[in-house]
């Protein structure tokens, strides 16, 4: 029997093929083509779950911060990787067993050293988080690793 949390992700969704191993550990990230900036998805498991019940503050922090480092890259030609410079966000509400996160992420700017973004972070059409970031281009050998 398939329960909330063990329902595999919506249609047009397809597991990220390159994540880092911390990332792995939550259970990795799915992706969709949105015609624009890819959307960058997850589905709230039981282990996800902090003291209450709920989606845990670090799983929707590690959501945002990932999905904006997933974004920015692609949106350059070529691309070019980045760092956490830092990041702000706000909670607006709380992710649910089961629940399909999905993390949508606008470039506010870019430049050559740092670019700017935001995302919005919904459950089920709730939004349930706001993160703005600042992030750096990696350069050199620092790209290589």
């Amino acid at each position: 029997m398939t329960t909330p949390a063990t329902k595999p992700p919506p249609d047009g969704w397809v597991p990220f093929p390159r994540s880092s191993p911390f990332v792995l550990l939550l259970g990795g990230l799915h992706v969709k083509d949105a015609g624009g900036l890819p959307l960058i998805g997850l589905r709230v498991e039981e282990h996800h779950l902090n003291t209450r019940g709920l989606g845990h503050g670090g799983l929707l922090v590690t959501l945002a911060d990932s999905a904006m480092g997933i974004v920015i890259p692609r949106a350059q030609t070529p691309r070019r990787p980045v760092l956490t410079v830092s990041l702000s966000v706000d909670f607006l509400s709380a992710a649910q067993l089961g629940d399909w996160l999905e993390a949508h992420v606008r470039i506010d700017r870019s430049g050559n050293r740092l670019a700017f973004a935001s995302c919005l972070v919904q459950a089920e059409g709730r939004l349930v988080l706001r993160a703005s970031g600042v992030f750096a281009y990696v350069r050199g050998e620092e790209a290589d690793g």
